[in-house]
């Protein structure tokens, strides 16, 4: 099997054990303030779904899955820097203005604009990584996914803590079971605008688009606090708010992966044309499902290493046909060598000589 090629790291594993520590010393924090017992059980809680919903949100994520290290620095910055930034901010807005007026107002924008400094951070510095609107949801999903849990263990400590199970197990229902895609909801409209930009012709939009996704995000945000502090009021937003958000944002990722299946095929036209690759391999590596047939063919009839073999070579044609995307868009300067690399790697994978 041909070997995969071997990468710069995309990042410092340095940074990932920072942001790993501050992550522990809030957690820590946590622990201090609730006790050992009520922290225990509000974090069993909050981590015990959180595999799911990082599945869920990887799901998407079916064409070009973004290296792990990055994902993993979105997910930590999102519960350690943003969540203790944000938390001391809040307390100093709620001692000035109050609490309430706090959730509908500086809160969301403060968390928001924290949550989003490492997707601009992605988009400024990590530009072969962050190649539209489907990145910018995967890595706001993360981070949001990193806030929300670090969250959840202090909203459901305090609720264990003041009115017991009763109180926790509504919390739960309230945060845990209906609302736990709400800050990844939140921050992928950030990462959509940053995406946008990416991918936009127009100059005008592209400062714009960034712009736009952070105010709906701080909106969306807001328009959840207040709903949650009104009681009835808050089921109303759920409903007629936020799951039709949520299903816009489905929907609207759906149809970027279309987007990208095409990008896919009229990138590796030269391969197709040159009999590299034959018309099904052209048609299963532009749709997610062409893809997953393939990959379970393979390993239905061949087994686990033909299964491997497939799905690395439906990697090393995505990153070709984004590679050469890129330098069309003038989003990369063009790398011959990296591109020839790719190429010797799908000969290698479909047992050609290179």
């Amino acid at each position: 099997m041909a070997q995969p090629l071997l990468r710069k790291p995309l990042i410092a594993p340095g940074a990932i054990v920072r942001l790993g520590g501050v992550t522990a010393f809030v957690l820590w924090g946590l622990e201090a303030s609730l006790g050992a017992e009520t922290f225990a059980t509000a974090a069993m809680l909050a981590f015990l779904p959180l595999p799911v919903y990082i599945a869920l949100a990887l799901w998407i994520d079916r064409f070009e899955p973004e290296p792990r290290g990055l994902l993993a620095a979105a997910f930590l910055w999102g519960a350690s820097v943003a969540i203790l930034l944000a938390g001391l901010l809040n307390d100093a807005f709620g001692l000035a203005i109050g609490s309430g007026l706090t959730a509908v107002t500086s809160g969301p924008i403060t968390e928001e604009l924290l949550k989003g400094v490492v997707l601009f951070w992605l988009y400024a510095r990590k530009k072969e990584e962050f190649d539209g609107p489907i990145d910018g949801i995967i890595y706001a999903a993360m981070v949001g996914l990193g806030f929300a849990v670090v969250e959840n263990v202090d909203y459901y400590g305090r609720a264990y803590a003041k009115g017991g199970t009763g109180a926790l197990a509504v919390l739960f229902t309230l945060r845990g079971v209906m609302g736990p895609f709400c800050h990844p909801l939140f921050t992928s409209m950030t990462g959509i605008g940053l995406g946008v930009a990416r991918q936009t012709h127009r100059r005008w939009l592209k400062p714009i688009a960034p712009v736009v996704g952070l105010v709906l995000a701080v909106v969306l945000h807001a328009t959840w606090n207040a709903g949650a502090s009104l009681g009835p009021v808050f089921f109303l937003v759920y409903v007629f708010i936020m799951v039709p958000a949520m299903v816009a944002l489905l929907v609207f990722a759906i149809v970027s992966l279309r987007t990208e299946g095409r990008v896919i095929r009229a990138y590796l036209s030269v391969e197709h044309g040159e009999g590299l690759l034959s018309d099904g391999d052209l048609t299963a590596l532009g749709s997610v499902r062409g893809r997953w047939h393939a990959s379970w063919s393979a390993a239905i009839h061949h087994g686990w290493t033909a299964w491997r073999k497939r799905q690395a070579f439906h990697r090393t044609a995505t990153e070709l046909a984004f590679l050469r995307h890129r330098v069309a868009d003038g989003v990369q300067s063009p790398d011959p060598e990296l591109e020839a690399e790719y190429v010797g790697q799908l000969l290698a994978y479909l047992g050609r000589a290179t």
